[in-house]
């Protein structure tokens, strides 16, 4: 059962499995050739792509689960390569103050980082530390104002530097792992605008610093994947990994998250009808366009509520499948021991 979980999960984040050695081969001289010659100076959307492991992943995800409902903030480890790419290897924790909104890396955090590395070196894992991640449980994948400052103070003195950010609540209500990977643009760089992007949930007291930050990062996709090597590795977490999601109900561990996307609906739902009619008099008045189908509001809200229905239907499914296999099985057990009238 644990196997074909697995094999599901992987099958949901399209995890790819690669059988190119040089993915996971390290040349410190050619790290060092691209950090001088530092092809991000002269094009700031330079990097396009992040691959990543599947161990780093499931990383990742199991210690933004742990740390729910605060933020935790954690390191990976990995490369750059001149095709325009992230390679992420690896990720560790940090022991970071972590709170429902922030993550503070102190003087402990920034130790506990340099032991770490030259441990690492130490034993051989020569992997640069190329990013940090962090999670923002309950409220989706975008980088808030301290977030963006904080990349682009890694950007300034780290790079190359990226920037994940995991939703663990979104992840455990979807089953699908919920993860962005971004970089910042340089203070004072005017993106070129590319029209709308792909919509996705914001809270409604978390929607003012999205809108105020969101053109000063841009995203970059995320390819997942594995080759025969991690398996071991990867079959080991998941062991954890799967105990952790067998024994948790998405219905009950998520029904705060639940009521909470419910009233953001309503919230959503009140502040269009009071805006309604003063929109409609000044278009009115002004003769302006209508909005694009992606711009309506209403339309935004009919996606969060058929989100947050889809997820409890899934949640639902999930408890009568397991209670179907351990409690209904165990009872039908218990009335096959028992002795008929007959018998007794």
């Amino acid at each position: 059962m644990a196997s074909t979980a697995q094999k599901t999960w992987e099958l949901e984040n399209q995890v790819v499995p690669v059988d190119d050695a040089t993915i996971y081969a390290f040349d410190q001289a050619e790290q060092d050739a691209i950090f001088d010659k530092k092809p991000w100076k002269e094009d700031v959307n330079f990097f396009k792509s992040v691959r990543m492991s599947a161990v780093a992943m499931i990383k990742i995800v199991m210690h933004a689960k742990s740390g729910a409902p605060l933020e935790v903030m954690g390191l990976m480890q990995g490369k750059v390569t001149l095709d325009r790419e992230f390679i992420i290897m690896d990720a560790f924790p940090l022991p970071v103050e972590g709170t429902e909104t922030r993550v503070n890396a102190g003087a402990g955090a920034n130790e506990f980082m340099v032991t770490f590395t030259e441990t690492c070196e130490r034993i051989g894992k020569v992997e640069n530390v190329c990013g940090w991640y962090h999670s923002h449980p309950g409220y989706g994948c975008w980088l808030s104002g301290i977030d963006v400052q904080t990349q682009m103070t890694y950007q300034q003195h780290q790079e190359p530097w990226l920037a994940v950010v995991v939703d663990p609540v979104r992840t455990c209500a979807s089953g699908k792992v919920d993860i962005g990977a971004f970089r910042t643009y340089p203070a004072g760089y005017t993106p070129p605008d590319e029209g709308p992007g792909e919509y996705q949930p914001i809270p409604l007291d978390k929607i003012e610093d999205f809108g105020v930050h969101c053109k000063q990062y841009y995203s970059l996709p995320i390819e997942v994947f594995k080759n025969s090597l991690d398996n071991t590795i990867l079959e080991l977490l998941w062991n954890k990994y799967w105990i952790d999601t067998l024994s948790s109900s998405p219905l009950l561990h998520n029904r705060g998250f639940c009521n909470q996307m419910v009233q953001d609906c309503v919230q959503k739902l009140d502040q269009i009808d009071m805006n309604s009619a003063s929109q409609s008099r000044f278009r009115i008045l002004m003769q302006e366009p209508k909005k694009r189908k992606e711009d309506n509001l209403l339309n935004k809200v009919a996606i969060d509520a058929a989100k947050n229905a889809g997820e409890q239907v899934q949640g639902l499914a999930s408890q009568v499948v397991k209670f179907a296999l351990f409690q209904g099985r165990a009872s039908c057990s218990c009335r096959e021991q028992q002795p008929t009238p007959m018998e007794s």
